[in-house]
């Protein structure tokens, strides 16, 4: 890793840590009704709290706030799905797409509302205008506030004692929204439009090439049929363009949301390579930062609620220590390049192409350290947005964000359940700790006893059962292996890493898997649901424990969760459950393909 890529990664850490502490203020100040924001906007809050029939003032205990959250979640995964199949009838479609497939609609509704954003359809050439904005880009902001609630009570949990309730999920919902996502997700998109991001509603625009390009395409009969000789091979005619489509639409809209949210669907299939959606350089760098900023705050919104801002302060340590290792790890892989072209005369251009790194599937514009970075952002947080092609990375290189994902995306995360995921963690650490040292363990002056234990159990080890099942399921099944284009090491590869991006919500790919099928569709939509909401009722299940506990007094014997030492067990809590689980598959993966690389046979 050269001196440029480690100034960039240095700065981007330096940026993203300087900004977490006003935003951890501001959400702070906003979920306690301290804001000026939220005096501001106080009698729009009360209008929407009447029109819906809700009582702010009523609480719940953590049952009926899970039930809320799983049937609102419910509603919106029907709502998506009837639109996706309705769109052709609807307006603000002024290209006339027109209902996507039963499974495609499952998929798809499913991947949105469950913050997972999975894309295997070409977005600029499937979905209308009014499906991006009333259908994905609404629930990119339901699916990111869904998470951020379900941390705040989790927190609550933690800071309350005596309690049998954590909170109303239509106020910590409302409110995410209005004053935190909105304001926000305004901010970005002002400033990726300054960077010459589109946001429109004109309809795609055929404009002039500058050279005109020949090609070879298929000749068809009247009935529109591709046209064979003789032999049976099908005859094609030279055809000129002179003319190329530019999609248009609202874009900064959703762009700027899909990274808040840490959601990461496109408005484009090239995603933030495309230069619509990903103009320039710095606004790469405001997109990367757009990931990470609101789950680095929200560690320090923890410090703050539960009265110990070292808490906070220790997670966020643990996040950011892992997350500069990893850069390091990325850009050091990429930067290497593969050693087998390097040496091969036989092709001039590769070998070129990869004395400076490996620049396969990367955009000149960004190159190997912002790439990089965003790679490593992307996958820390369950967003799935890419500026590049995880399938062209080196096998090292595509094993840093395929590992990140299968920890469960608790290095940042995505925004609420990167940190509830990584409190999880916390109490697993200090059960672990607690046995070695024959105590109770304690965490933020809460004992954590058996159904705690019995509650981090199903989180931690639900996700690696779903994404060990779909991938076992997928190379045995002939509809599996029928969509893989890259068979051996790599094809596992593509396959491991779908279910892990599914079942951990991320929803970036290794793209040479064809994934728009029946099979995978359902499978792996059924995974997306399970992963989400399947961690989301235990963990509410802890923060409803927790709240009804008593507040234990430090003594002498309880370990201390804010310094150096825990930060260090937290982190091996992480890597350990983690190596544990996924090590022999990532060796079947990634490990043979970098021995296959480094000609090691």
């Amino acid at each position: 890793m050269n001196t440029n890529n480690l100034l960039q990664a240095g700065i981007f850490i330096v940026v993203l840590l300087a900004l977490a502490v006003p935003v951890a203020g501001y959400i702070t100040r906003v979920l306690d009704g301290r804001s000026r924001v939220v005096r501001l906007f106080a009698p729009l809050e009360n209008l929407l709290y009447r029109v819906a029939g809700v009582d702010p003032s009523a609480e719940m205990n953590w049952k009926r706030y899970a039930l809320v959250a799983i049937s609102f979640n419910v509603l919106g995964v029907g709502f998506l799905y009837v639109l996706l199949r309705i769109q052709g009838w609807l307006p603000a479609n002024p290209q006339s797409f027109g209902a996507m497939t039963p499974d495609g609609a499952f998929n798809t509704a499913v991947s949105f509302v469950t913050n997972t954003n999975w894309q295997d359809y070409t977005p600029e050439q499937t979905v209308s205008y009014l499906t991006q904005m009333l259908g994905l880009t609404v629930q990119n902001f339901l699916s990111a506030a869904t998470g951020i609630v379900v941390v705040i009570a989790l927190i609550r949990g933690f800071a309350r004692h005596s309690a049998q309730t954590i909170g109303n999920f239509w106020v910590d919902l409302t409110r995410t929204t209005l004053y935190i996502l909105v304001p926000m997700a305004a901010i970005v998109a002002a400033l990726l439009m300054s960077q010459g991001m589109i946001q429109n509603f004109k309809s795609y625009q055929d404009v002039p090439t500058l050279q005109t390009t020949t090609y070879a395409a298929p000749k068809l009969d009247a009935q529109g049929n591709p046209v064979k000789d003789a032999k049976g091979n099908p005859v094609t005619v030279d055809t000129k363009a002179t003319t190329q489509t530019l999609a248009m639409g609202p874009v900064a809209s959703q762009e700027a949301i899909k990274m808040l949210g840490t959601n990461g669907g496109g408005f484009f299939n090239a995603n933030s390579a495309h230069p619509y959606e990903n103009p320039t350089p710095f606004s790469n760098f405001v997109e990367m930062l757009a990931i990470l900023i609101i789950p680095a705050a929200l560690c320090l919104v923890f410090g703050n609620v539960v009265g110990d801002r070292r808490q906070g302060v220790a997670v966020l340590a643990v996040m950011t220590i892992a997350f500069a290792v990893a850069v390091g790890v990325e850009l050091s892989a990429e930067q290497a390049g593969n050693p087998m072209l390097a040496s091969l005369n036989v092709d001039q251009h590769a070998s070129a192409m990869q004395a400076g790194g490996n620049m396969e599937g990367k955009e000149t514009r960004f190159g190997i350290a912002q790439t990089g970075i965003f790679v490593v952002a992307t996958t820390a947080a369950s967003c799935g947005a890419v500026n590049a092609m995880h399938d062209s990375l080196t096998p090292l290189g595509g094993l840093v964000p395929m590992l990140f994902i299968q920890l469960g995306e608790v290095i940042f995360g995505g925004v609420g359940s990167g940190l509830y995921g990584m409190l999880v963690f916390a109490l697993l650490a200090v059960f672990v700790a607690g046995l070695m040292i024959g105590r109770t363990p304690e965490y933020v002056g809460k004992k954590i006893e058996s159904f705690e234990m019995k509650m981090v159990a199903i989180v931690v080890l639900l996700t690696p059962m779903l994404v060990l099942l779909g991938t076992s399921i997928a190379v045995l099944a002939d509809a599996g292996k029928a969509g893989i284009a890259n068979p051996g090491a790599h094809g596992f590869s593509e396959i491991l890493y779908a279910f892990s991006s599914a079942a951990n919500n991320n929803g970036s790919a290794f793209a040479g898997l064809s994934v728009n099928t029946p099979f995978y569709n359902w499978l792996l939509g059924i995974a997306m649901w399970f992963g989400r909401f399947g961690t989301i009722v235990p963990v509410l299940a802890i923060a409803g424990s927790l709240a009804s506990k008593k507040r234990i007094a430090v003594t002498g014997g309880t370990l201390p969760t804010h310094g150096p030492l825990f930060v260090v067990l937290l982190l091996g809590t992480v890597l350990l459950v983690g190596a544990l689980t996924y090590v022999p598959a990532l060796a079947l993966g990634p490990g043979v393909e970098h021995l296959i690389m480094m000609g090691v046979h």
